[in-house]
Protein backbone atom coordinates (compact mmCIF):
# COMPACT_ATOMS: atom_id res chain seq x y z
CA UNK A 1 0.00 0.00 0.00
CA UNK A 2 1.15 3.39 -0.66
CA UNK A 3 1.91 5.52 2.05
CA UNK A 4 -0.77 8.55 2.30
CA UNK A 5 0.51 11.75 4.34
CA UNK A 6 -1.72 12.39 7.50
CA UNK A 7 -2.17 16.09 7.96
CA UNK A 8 -4.66 18.29 9.07
CA UNK A 9 -7.72 17.00 7.05
CA UNK A 10 -11.07 19.23 6.36
CA UNK A 11 -13.77 18.66 8.81
CA UNK A 12 -15.92 15.36 8.60
CA UNK A 13 -19.30 15.27 7.57
CA UNK A 14 -21.84 16.77 10.06
CA UNK A 15 -23.57 13.99 12.22
CA UNK A 16 -26.99 12.39 10.47
CA UNK A 17 -30.22 13.59 12.41
CA UNK A 18 -32.17 10.44 14.39
CA UNK A 19 -34.96 11.56 11.58
CA UNK A 20 -32.84 11.40 8.22
CA UNK A 21 -31.87 8.16 9.43
CA UNK A 22 -35.30 7.04 10.23
CA UNK A 23 -36.29 8.16 6.44
CA UNK A 24 -33.45 6.74 5.04
CA UNK A 25 -34.16 3.47 6.84
CA UNK A 26 -37.74 3.36 5.58
CA UNK A 27 -37.13 1.29 2.79
CA UNK A 28 -35.92 -1.38 4.96
CA UNK A 29 -39.83 -2.32 5.88
CA UNK A 30 -40.90 -3.66 2.16
CA UNK A 31 -37.22 -5.11 1.57
CA UNK A 32 -37.01 -6.75 4.86
CA UNK A 33 -40.43 -7.96 4.38
CA UNK A 34 -38.86 -9.57 0.91
CA UNK A 35 -36.16 -10.99 2.71
CA UNK A 36 -37.96 -12.91 5.54
CA UNK A 37 -40.55 -13.63 2.43
CA UNK A 38 -37.76 -15.15 0.30
CA UNK A 39 -35.78 -17.53 2.40
CA UNK A 40 -38.98 -18.91 5.07
CA UNK A 41 -42.87 -17.93 3.66
CA UNK A 42 -42.66 -18.25 -0.21
CA UNK A 43 -40.51 -21.41 -0.25
CA UNK A 44 -43.05 -23.05 2.37
CA UNK A 45 -45.95 -21.65 0.39
CA UNK A 46 -45.24 -22.54 -2.63
CA UNK A 47 -44.91 -26.34 -1.26
CA UNK A 48 -47.72 -26.60 0.44
CA UNK A 49 -50.91 -23.81 -0.76
CA UNK A 50 -49.74 -24.05 -4.70
CA UNK A 51 -48.51 -28.14 -3.91
CA UNK A 52 -45.23 -27.91 -5.75
CA UNK A 53 -43.20 -30.97 -4.42
CA UNK A 54 -40.30 -30.09 -1.56
CA UNK A 55 -37.36 -31.07 -4.33
CA UNK A 56 -38.66 -29.19 -6.99
CA UNK A 57 -39.27 -26.01 -4.86
CA UNK A 58 -35.66 -26.32 -3.50
CA UNK A 59 -34.18 -26.50 -7.05
CA UNK A 60 -35.82 -23.77 -8.23
CA UNK A 61 -34.97 -21.39 -5.44
CA UNK A 62 -31.22 -22.64 -5.42
CA UNK A 63 -30.94 -22.55 -9.36
CA UNK A 64 -32.75 -18.57 -9.23
CA UNK A 65 -30.20 -17.87 -6.65
CA UNK A 66 -27.15 -18.75 -8.34
CA UNK A 67 -27.98 -16.87 -11.51
CA UNK A 68 -28.89 -14.08 -9.12
CA UNK A 69 -25.61 -13.99 -7.85
CA UNK A 70 -24.29 -13.47 -11.52
CA UNK A 71 -26.23 -9.84 -11.38
CA UNK A 72 -24.69 -8.21 -8.57
CA UNK A 73 -21.42 -7.83 -9.92
CA UNK A 74 -22.90 -6.17 -12.66
CA UNK A 75 -25.07 -4.19 -10.27
CA UNK A 76 -22.19 -3.46 -8.53
CA UNK A 77 -20.10 -2.21 -11.47
CA UNK A 78 -23.12 0.12 -12.99
CA UNK A 79 -23.53 1.46 -9.17
CA UNK A 80 -19.78 2.41 -9.58
CA UNK A 81 -19.92 4.44 -12.30
CA UNK A 82 -23.39 5.99 -11.85
CA UNK A 83 -22.91 9.80 -11.58
CA UNK A 84 -26.14 11.59 -11.95
CA UNK A 85 -27.44 14.99 -10.44
CA UNK A 86 -29.34 12.47 -7.96
CA UNK A 87 -26.68 10.66 -6.52
CA UNK A 88 -25.01 7.47 -7.51
CA UNK A 89 -26.93 5.20 -5.40
CA UNK A 90 -30.86 6.75 -5.31
CA UNK A 91 -31.61 6.69 -8.99
CA UNK A 92 -31.16 2.32 -8.38
CA UNK A 93 -33.39 2.81 -5.39
CA UNK A 94 -35.94 3.99 -7.63
CA UNK A 95 -35.28 1.62 -11.09
CA UNK A 96 -36.19 -1.36 -8.33
CA UNK A 97 -39.01 0.38 -7.30
CA UNK A 98 -41.46 -1.13 -10.16
CA UNK A 99 -39.75 -4.60 -10.35
CA UNK A 100 -40.55 -5.14 -6.97
CA UNK A 101 -44.20 -3.91 -7.49
CA UNK A 102 -44.96 -6.43 -10.05
CA UNK A 103 -42.60 -9.29 -8.92
CA UNK A 104 -45.05 -8.79 -5.66
CA UNK A 105 -47.80 -9.18 -7.44
CA UNK A 106 -47.02 -11.61 -9.15
CA UNK A 107 -45.37 -14.32 -6.26
CA UNK A 108 -48.26 -13.11 -3.33
CA UNK A 109 -51.40 -12.28 -4.90
CA UNK A 110 -51.77 -13.44 -8.43
CA UNK A 111 -50.58 -16.89 -7.59
CA UNK A 112 -53.20 -19.78 -7.79
CA UNK A 113 -52.93 -23.79 -6.80
CA UNK A 114 -51.40 -25.81 -8.96
CA UNK A 115 -48.64 -22.97 -10.45
CA UNK A 116 -46.13 -24.79 -12.10
CA UNK A 117 -41.75 -24.31 -11.62
CA UNK A 118 -41.90 -21.86 -14.36
CA UNK A 119 -44.69 -19.87 -13.23
CA UNK A 120 -42.24 -19.71 -9.80
CA UNK A 121 -38.79 -19.84 -11.93
CA UNK A 122 -39.67 -16.49 -13.69
CA UNK A 123 -40.88 -14.63 -11.09
CA UNK A 124 -38.16 -15.32 -8.72
CA UNK A 125 -36.04 -14.41 -10.88
CA UNK A 126 -37.88 -11.18 -11.44
CA UNK A 127 -38.13 -10.54 -7.94
CA UNK A 128 -34.29 -11.38 -7.32
CA UNK A 129 -33.22 -8.65 -9.87
CA UNK A 130 -35.27 -5.81 -8.17
CA UNK A 131 -34.34 -7.15 -4.87
CA UNK A 132 -30.45 -7.29 -5.42
CA UNK A 133 -30.66 -3.88 -7.31
CA UNK A 134 -32.81 -2.29 -4.60
CA UNK A 135 -30.33 -3.94 -1.35
CA UNK A 136 -27.14 -2.85 -2.87
CA UNK A 137 -28.37 0.76 -3.65
CA UNK A 138 -29.37 1.48 0.39
CA UNK A 139 -26.53 -0.40 1.20
CA UNK A 140 -24.04 1.85 -1.11
CA UNK A 141 -26.30 5.16 -0.11
CA UNK A 142 -25.14 4.18 3.49
CA UNK A 143 -21.94 3.63 2.83
CA UNK A 144 -21.39 7.46 2.19
CA UNK A 145 -23.69 8.59 4.61
CA UNK A 146 -21.45 8.54 7.32
CA UNK A 147 -18.22 7.97 6.72
CA UNK A 148 -16.66 7.59 10.34
CA UNK A 149 -16.12 4.18 12.27
CA UNK A 150 -18.74 4.43 15.25
CA UNK A 151 -20.98 7.18 13.01
CA UNK A 152 -21.20 4.28 10.68
CA UNK A 153 -22.14 1.72 13.23
CA UNK A 154 -25.08 4.04 14.10
CA UNK A 155 -26.04 4.66 10.42
CA UNK A 156 -26.98 0.75 10.19
CA UNK A 157 -27.77 0.12 13.48
CA UNK A 158 -30.77 2.33 12.10
CA UNK A 159 -31.01 0.12 8.99
CA UNK A 160 -30.88 -3.31 11.10
CA UNK A 161 -33.67 -1.51 13.65
CA UNK A 162 -36.29 -1.25 10.64
CA UNK A 163 -35.21 -4.07 9.16
CA UNK A 164 -36.46 -6.23 11.89
CA UNK A 165 -39.76 -4.02 12.17
CA UNK A 166 -40.38 -4.94 8.64
CA UNK A 167 -39.84 -8.71 9.09
CA UNK A 168 -41.86 -7.99 12.50
CA UNK A 169 -44.62 -6.56 10.77
CA UNK A 170 -44.70 -8.93 7.83
CA UNK A 171 -44.57 -11.92 10.05
CA UNK A 172 -47.99 -10.46 12.37
CA UNK A 173 -50.12 -10.25 8.94
CA UNK A 174 -51.27 -13.65 7.93
CA UNK A 175 -51.46 -14.51 11.46
CA UNK A 176 -53.65 -11.37 12.09
CA UNK A 177 -56.10 -12.23 8.96
CA UNK A 178 -56.19 -15.66 10.40
CA UNK A 179 -57.46 -15.28 13.92
CA UNK A 180 -59.77 -11.91 12.65
CA UNK A 181 -61.83 -14.20 10.81
CA UNK A 182 -60.40 -11.80 7.21
CA UNK A 183 -59.45 -15.13 5.65
CA UNK A 184 -56.98 -18.26 5.80
CA UNK A 185 -53.42 -18.29 5.62
CA UNK A 186 -53.38 -18.17 1.52
CA UNK A 187 -54.97 -14.75 2.24
CA UNK A 188 -52.44 -13.17 4.36
CA UNK A 189 -49.84 -14.16 2.14
CA UNK A 190 -51.93 -12.41 -0.46
CA UNK A 191 -52.32 -9.25 1.67
CA UNK A 192 -48.78 -9.28 2.69
CA UNK A 193 -47.98 -9.20 -0.84
CA UNK A 194 -50.38 -6.31 -1.12
CA UNK A 195 -48.61 -4.32 1.92
CA UNK A 196 -45.23 -4.82 0.07
CA UNK A 197 -46.54 -3.30 -2.98
CA UNK A 198 -48.30 -0.33 -1.17
CA UNK A 199 -44.63 0.51 1.14
CA UNK A 200 -42.16 0.15 -1.68
CA UNK A 201 -43.22 3.44 -3.79
CA UNK A 202 -44.16 5.61 -0.19
CA UNK A 203 -40.70 4.51 1.84
CA UNK A 204 -38.30 4.82 -1.36
CA UNK A 205 -40.06 7.91 -2.44
CA UNK A 206 -39.48 9.66 1.11
CA UNK A 207 -35.72 8.30 1.36
CA UNK A 208 -35.27 9.91 -2.07
CA UNK A 209 -36.70 13.21 -1.45
CA UNK A 210 -34.99 13.32 2.00
CA UNK A 211 -31.73 12.49 2.60
CA UNK A 212 -28.68 13.47 0.87
CA UNK A 213 -25.94 11.76 -0.57
CA UNK A 214 -23.07 12.46 0.12
CA UNK A 215 -19.95 11.66 -2.94
CA UNK A 216 -17.04 10.41 -2.35
CA UNK A 217 -13.76 12.28 -3.86
CA UNK A 218 -11.61 11.13 -6.13
CA UNK A 219 -13.48 8.19 -7.62
CA UNK A 220 -11.76 7.10 -10.28
CA UNK A 221 -12.75 4.33 -13.01
CA UNK A 222 -13.93 1.02 -11.74
CA UNK A 223 -11.32 -1.67 -13.27
CA UNK A 224 -13.82 -4.75 -14.65
CA UNK A 225 -13.51 -8.00 -13.73
CA UNK A 226 -9.88 -7.64 -12.72
CA UNK A 227 -10.48 -5.46 -10.07
CA UNK A 228 -13.75 -7.80 -8.79
CA UNK A 229 -11.56 -10.90 -8.28
CA UNK A 230 -8.41 -8.81 -7.03
CA UNK A 231 -10.83 -8.13 -3.63
CA UNK A 232 -10.47 -11.82 -2.72
CA UNK A 233 -7.07 -11.32 -2.33
CA UNK A 234 -7.79 -8.87 0.51
CA UNK A 235 -7.27 -10.54 3.77
CA UNK A 236 -10.45 -7.66 5.51
CA UNK A 237 -13.01 -8.77 2.64
CA UNK A 238 -12.00 -12.63 2.70
CA UNK A 239 -12.61 -12.82 6.16
CA UNK A 240 -16.04 -10.53 6.01
CA UNK A 241 -17.19 -12.89 3.11
CA UNK A 242 -16.82 -15.78 5.00
CA UNK A 243 -18.57 -14.59 8.35
CA UNK A 244 -21.24 -13.29 6.27
CA UNK A 245 -21.82 -17.11 4.32
CA UNK A 246 -21.78 -18.94 7.89
CA UNK A 247 -24.06 -16.21 10.12
CA UNK A 248 -26.39 -16.33 6.54
CA UNK A 249 -26.62 -19.99 6.27
CA UNK A 250 -27.46 -20.23 10.07
CA UNK A 251 -30.23 -18.48 10.54
CA UNK A 252 -31.35 -19.11 6.73
CA UNK A 253 -31.54 -23.19 7.71
CA UNK A 254 -33.94 -22.10 10.57
CA UNK A 255 -36.23 -19.98 8.96
CA UNK A 256 -36.85 -22.54 6.03
CA UNK A 257 -37.49 -25.45 8.64
CA UNK A 258 -39.12 -23.24 11.55
CA UNK A 259 -42.41 -24.71 10.54
CA UNK A 260 -41.84 -28.33 9.87
CA UNK A 261 -39.56 -27.95 12.95
CA UNK A 262 -42.38 -26.67 15.48
CA UNK A 263 -44.94 -28.69 13.62
CA UNK A 264 -44.02 -31.81 13.61
CA UNK A 265 -41.71 -31.84 16.50
CA UNK A 266 -42.71 -29.61 19.18
CA UNK A 267 -46.35 -30.20 17.60
CA UNK A 268 -47.16 -26.57 17.52
CA UNK A 269 -49.32 -25.20 15.37
CA UNK A 270 -48.95 -22.74 11.71
CA UNK A 271 -49.98 -19.74 13.67
CA UNK A 272 -48.04 -20.44 16.99
CA UNK A 273 -44.58 -21.10 15.01
CA UNK A 274 -45.29 -17.91 13.75
CA UNK A 275 -45.09 -16.03 17.03
CA UNK A 276 -42.14 -18.00 17.76
CA UNK A 277 -40.42 -16.48 14.91
CA UNK A 278 -42.27 -12.91 15.53
CA UNK A 279 -40.87 -12.77 19.50
CA UNK A 280 -37.16 -14.02 18.01
CA UNK A 281 -37.50 -11.06 15.76
CA UNK A 282 -38.47 -9.02 18.42
CA UNK A 283 -35.60 -10.22 20.32
CA UNK A 284 -33.27 -8.57 17.44
CA UNK A 285 -34.66 -5.39 17.76
CA UNK A 286 -34.26 -5.14 21.60
CA UNK A 287 -30.72 -6.72 21.25
CA UNK A 288 -30.00 -4.27 17.99
CA UNK A 289 -29.04 -1.30 20.11
CA UNK A 290 -26.22 -3.32 22.86
CA UNK A 291 -24.55 -4.46 19.95
CA UNK A 292 -24.12 -1.43 18.37
CA UNK A 293 -22.97 0.24 21.91
CA UNK A 294 -20.47 -2.97 22.01
CA UNK A 295 -19.11 -2.21 18.94
CA UNK A 296 -18.17 0.96 19.87
CA UNK A 297 -16.49 -0.06 23.10
CA UNK A 298 -14.12 -3.15 22.14
CA UNK A 299 -14.49 -2.98 18.01
CA UNK A 300 -17.23 -4.71 15.41
CA UNK A 301 -15.38 -7.41 14.85
CA UNK A 302 -14.84 -8.17 18.40
CA UNK A 303 -18.61 -7.09 19.30
CA UNK A 304 -19.59 -9.74 16.08
CA UNK A 305 -17.53 -12.89 17.47
CA UNK A 306 -19.00 -12.31 21.15
CA UNK A 307 -22.65 -11.76 19.31
CA UNK A 308 -21.65 -15.16 17.32
CA UNK A 309 -21.05 -17.32 19.91
CA UNK A 310 -23.70 -16.25 22.33
CA UNK A 311 -26.20 -16.78 19.72
CA UNK A 312 -25.09 -20.66 19.30
CA UNK A 313 -25.70 -20.64 22.83
CA UNK A 314 -28.77 -19.27 23.07
CA UNK A 315 -30.15 -20.85 19.91
CA UNK A 316 -29.45 -24.49 20.46
CA UNK A 317 -30.79 -23.94 24.09
CA UNK A 318 -34.27 -22.93 22.53
CA UNK A 319 -34.52 -25.69 20.40
CA UNK A 320 -33.74 -27.71 23.45
CA UNK A 321 -36.73 -26.64 25.32
CA UNK A 322 -39.37 -29.30 25.10
CA UNK A 323 -42.97 -29.28 23.33
CA UNK A 324 -46.30 -28.31 24.87
CA UNK A 325 -45.60 -25.70 26.96
CA UNK A 326 -46.01 -22.27 24.48
CA UNK A 327 -44.88 -19.85 27.09
CA UNK A 328 -42.05 -21.26 28.00
CA UNK A 329 -40.92 -21.82 24.18
CA UNK A 330 -42.06 -18.28 23.34
CA UNK A 331 -39.33 -16.88 25.90
CA UNK A 332 -36.62 -19.15 24.88
CA UNK A 333 -36.94 -18.17 21.29
CA UNK A 334 -37.08 -14.52 22.35
CA UNK A 335 -33.78 -15.00 24.24
CA UNK A 336 -32.33 -16.83 21.48
CA UNK A 337 -33.16 -13.87 18.98
CA UNK A 338 -31.44 -11.31 21.47
CA UNK A 339 -28.13 -11.79 18.87
CA UNK A 340 -30.15 -12.10 16.09
CA UNK A 341 -29.19 -8.55 14.38
CA UNK A 342 -25.87 -8.37 15.10
CA UNK A 343 -24.21 -9.75 11.94
CA UNK A 344 -26.44 -8.23 9.75
CA UNK A 345 -25.73 -4.67 10.61
CA UNK A 346 -22.24 -5.53 11.84
CA UNK A 347 -20.95 -7.24 8.90
CA UNK A 348 -22.04 -4.22 6.38
CA UNK A 349 -20.78 -1.69 8.41
CA UNK A 350 -17.44 -3.35 8.16
CA UNK A 351 -17.56 -3.68 4.73
CA UNK A 352 -18.20 -0.43 4.32
CA UNK A 353 -15.24 0.15 6.28
CA UNK A 354 -13.34 -2.42 3.94
CA UNK A 355 -14.53 0.28 1.79
CA UNK A 356 -12.50 2.97 2.64
CA UNK A 357 -9.20 0.35 3.00
CA UNK A 358 -9.96 -0.20 -0.74
CA UNK A 359 -9.82 3.42 -2.01
CA UNK A 360 -6.97 4.36 -0.21
CA UNK A 361 -4.93 1.74 -1.26
CA UNK A 362 -6.16 1.87 -5.14
CA UNK A 363 -7.99 5.03 -5.79
CA UNK A 364 -11.11 3.69 -6.49
CA UNK A 365 -14.27 3.34 -5.21
CA UNK A 366 -15.55 0.23 -5.36
CA UNK A 367 -18.45 0.47 -2.87
CA UNK A 368 -21.32 -0.71 -4.91
CA UNK A 369 -18.99 -3.68 -6.10
CA UNK A 370 -17.79 -4.59 -2.38
CA UNK A 371 -21.62 -4.58 -1.53
CA UNK A 372 -22.09 -6.32 -4.46
CA UNK A 373 -19.65 -9.03 -3.13
CA UNK A 374 -21.10 -9.59 0.52
CA UNK A 375 -24.50 -9.28 -1.04
CA UNK A 376 -23.71 -12.94 -3.37
CA UNK A 377 -21.86 -14.72 -0.24
CA UNK A 378 -25.49 -14.18 1.42
CA UNK A 379 -27.04 -15.30 -1.47
CA UNK A 380 -25.20 -18.51 -1.51
CA UNK A 381 -25.86 -18.95 2.34
CA UNK A 382 -29.58 -19.18 1.11
CA UNK A 383 -29.20 -21.48 -1.66
CA UNK A 384 -27.54 -23.62 0.88
CA UNK A 385 -29.64 -23.17 3.46
CA UNK A 386 -32.41 -25.18 1.12
CA UNK A 387 -30.20 -27.94 1.09
CA UNK A 388 -32.15 -29.49 4.21
CA UNK A 389 -35.03 -29.15 1.76
CA UNK A 390 -33.43 -31.97 -0.88
CA UNK A 391 -31.88 -33.82 2.29
CA UNK A 392 -35.31 -34.03 4.03
CA UNK A 393 -36.64 -35.46 0.76
CA UNK A 394 -34.09 -37.65 -0.06
CA UNK A 395 -35.10 -39.61 3.59
CA UNK A 396 -38.85 -39.32 3.03
CA UNK A 397 -39.78 -36.40 4.52
CA UNK A 398 -43.49 -35.48 3.98
CA UNK A 399 -44.53 -31.69 4.24
CA UNK A 400 -47.83 -32.58 4.78
CA UNK A 401 -47.67 -35.59 6.51
CA UNK A 402 -49.83 -38.50 5.23
CA UNK A 403 -51.92 -40.64 7.62
CA UNK A 404 -49.12 -42.37 9.14
CA UNK A 405 -47.14 -38.88 8.97
CA UNK A 406 -43.06 -39.19 8.90
CA UNK A 407 -40.85 -41.53 10.20
CA UNK A 408 -38.89 -41.54 12.97
CA UNK A 409 -35.27 -41.32 10.61
CA UNK A 410 -37.06 -38.45 9.00
CA UNK A 411 -37.69 -36.29 12.08
CA UNK A 412 -34.52 -37.17 13.87
CA UNK A 413 -32.89 -35.80 10.53
CA UNK A 414 -35.05 -32.30 10.31
CA UNK A 415 -33.79 -32.34 13.92
CA UNK A 416 -30.32 -32.33 13.21
CA UNK A 417 -31.07 -29.93 10.65
CA UNK A 418 -32.54 -27.57 12.74
CA UNK A 419 -30.55 -27.67 16.05
CA UNK A 420 -27.16 -29.13 15.14
CA UNK A 421 -26.11 -27.03 12.21
CA UNK A 422 -26.78 -23.96 12.75
CA UNK A 423 -24.98 -23.64 15.89
CA UNK A 424 -21.95 -25.11 14.79
CA UNK A 425 -22.00 -22.41 11.93
CA UNK A 426 -22.81 -19.59 14.32
CA UNK A 427 -19.76 -20.55 16.77
CA UNK A 428 -17.94 -21.16 13.37
CA UNK A 429 -18.52 -17.33 12.75
CA UNK A 430 -16.70 -16.13 15.50
CA UNK A 431 -13.00 -17.92 15.08
CA UNK A 432 -13.35 -16.84 11.28
CA UNK A 433 -12.97 -13.53 12.69
CA UNK A 434 -10.46 -13.88 14.83
CA UNK A 435 -7.25 -12.23 13.42
CA UNK A 436 -9.58 -9.30 11.92
CA UNK A 437 -7.41 -6.46 10.64
CA UNK A 438 -9.13 -3.19 10.42
CA UNK A 439 -9.39 -2.61 13.66
CA UNK A 440 -11.08 1.04 14.99
CA UNK A 441 -7.63 2.69 15.36
CA UNK A 442 -6.86 1.79 11.79
CA UNK A 443 -9.70 2.73 10.20
CA UNK A 444 -8.67 6.09 11.61
CA UNK A 445 -5.62 6.47 10.30
CA UNK A 446 -7.55 5.38 6.77
CA UNK A 447 -10.21 7.82 7.51
CA UNK A 448 -7.26 10.56 8.00
CA UNK A 449 -5.11 9.77 5.47
CA UNK A 450 -7.98 9.79 3.14
CA UNK A 451 -9.36 13.34 3.96
CA UNK A 452 -5.96 14.62 3.92
CA UNK A 453 -5.13 12.93 0.31
CA UNK A 454 -8.58 14.17 -1.47
CA UNK A 455 -8.54 17.74 0.33
CA UNK A 456 -12.34 17.57 0.76
CA UNK A 457 -15.25 16.17 2.76
CA UNK A 458 -18.60 16.26 1.76
CA UNK A 459 -20.71 18.35 3.80
CA UNK A 460 -24.45 17.11 5.44
CA UNK A 461 -26.35 17.49 1.57
CA UNK A 462 -23.69 15.89 -0.18
CA UNK A 463 -22.09 18.68 -2.26
CA UNK A 464 -17.95 18.99 -2.00
CA UNK A 465 -17.16 21.80 1.33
Amino acid sequence: MTDAPVAAAAPGPARRSNAVLAAFSGPCLPLAAFGVALPVTLPEFYATWVGLELGVVAAVFMAVRLIDIVFDPFIGWGMDRTKTKWGRYRPWMAISTPILMLSALMMFVLVQPGAGAAYLFGWLLVLYLGFSIGTLGQLGWASVLAPQYDQRSRVYGWWQVFNIIGVILILILPTVVVKTGLGDYAAGVRIMGWAIMIALPVTIGLAMFVVPEPVNAGAAPHGGPKAYLSLFGKKTVRKLLFADLLLGVAPGITGSLLFFFFGQIKGYDHTQASLFMLFYFVAGLVGAPFWAWLATKIGKDKALATASLIFAVFYIGATLVPGGNFALTAAAMFIAGLPYAAGLFLLRAMMADAGDEIRLETGVDRTGLMFSILSATTKIGHVVALIPYLILQWVGFRAIPGVEGNSESALLTLQILFILVPGVLLAAAALVLKGYPLTPARHDEIRKALEARDGVAADPVGEPA
